[in-house]
């Protein structure tokens, strides 16, 4: 007995248009597709619009209506929806430049507020540049700059370097503070900071784009990086975003962007630092903890700066983690 037949929706890889198409087995759907769509037989096949999965015929047979398929023919390769969006996005690049001149012809007629913002909008992000990386490649993104900087990733490196040199330095500034028998303490525990800072130098990898796999907990690779305050709430609430690879005005606008430290720098963690190094009694400071909790993303969250929270956070350090026992050394007999 002949299979019931069931409607299916059907297109080529080559472009968008659908048809209705019934069939009861799945013999009987690539034969139809094949003559609706020109393709010879021999070779072609049919899978899933949504992940590119190829038909078998039991598996033709659990496939509920109207379902959605792609007819593929001899040599040609379906990826799932993402194909739809690769040649969508290929199409548009490729009339990129066409689109921004269309946006600025209207925007020189536009009278009404709302739509000059639209379309300044659609012009400022149009005109984007963020995958160069080279200063001969976006040469206006390097504007006001210093000569030496000869990439994007090599500025913005530079840029998290000078803050973590400016919390080093406030974690110097502090040692008038620190009791006089402790000072001495103090200042080897800041060497060793400053020395496991230059190892890593000065955690620049944070925004190098180039260092994906460092920076992966801030940014993607294409270089977007999105607000993480405030503190209080589980994200940023006006989802603030921001990828400052990609013209001069975001470069500069990130720089207004807070670094902030989660437990404070001046009112938590340096004091704590220099009270645990002064009642020490013999016990050693664990500064690796201080480190964390000072130079590194343990205790740090870029922070877009209309949501930094400038009240006290109301945070201290882990009582439990500031000494740490010391290395016994055992004799061997």
């Amino acid at each position: 007995m002949a299979e019931p037949l069931r409607p299916f929706r059907l297109r080529g890889c080559a472009g968008p248009q659908k048809f209705g198409v019934a069939a009861g087995s799945l013999r009987g759907l690539l034969r139809k597709g094949c003559r609706l769509l020109q393709l010879p037989l021999a070779g072609s096949r049919l899978c899933l619009y949504e992940d590119g999965t190829e038909l078998t015929e039991s598996y033709f047979r659990a496939l509920p209506p109207q379902t959605e398929l792609v007819l593929l023919g001899p040599g040609e390769s379906w990826r799932g929806c993402a194909s739809d969006i690769e040649r969508l996005l290929a199409a548009f690049c490729s009339q990129q430049g066409a689109v921004v001149e269309a946006a600025r012809r209207l925007l020189t007629d536009e009278r009404a507020p709302h739509r000059q913002k639209l379309l300044a909008d659609l012009v400022h992000n149009l005109s984007e540049n963020i995958l160069a990386e080279n200063k001969e490649d976006d040469k206006k993104w390097f504007e006001g700059l210093e000569s030496r900087f000869k990439n994007k990733s090599s500025y913005l490196r530079h840029s998290c370097e000078s803050r973590m040199r400016g919390y080093m330095r406030e974690v110097s500034g502090f040692i008038p503070n620190v009791h006089p028998a402790a000072r001495d303490a103090y200042r080897g525990i800041i060497d060793l900071m400053a020395d496991k800072l230059k190892s890593v130098k000065y955690n620049g990898c944070y925004f190098d784009r180039r260092e994906e796999e460092e920076a992966a907990r801030l940014c993607t690779a294409e270089g977007w990086f999105s607000c993480q305050g405030p503190f209080d709430r589980d994200d940023c609430p006006c989802k603030h975003s921001i990828n400052p690879y990609s013209n001069r005005e975001s470069r500069i606008l990130f720089s207004t962007w807070n670094l902030d430290h989660i437990i404070e720098k001046k009112r938590a963690v340096v004091p704590e630092l220099a009270e645990a190094v002064k009642t020490r009694d013999g016990r050693e400071v664990n500064w690796e903890y201080f480190y964390q909790l000072l130079f590194t993303l343990d205790n740090l969250k870029l922070v877009h700066i209309a949501c930094h929270k400038k009240t006290n956070h109301n945070l201290s350090c882990d009582k439990t983690r500031i000494y740490r026992k010391r290395k016994q050394a055992y004799e061997i007999s």
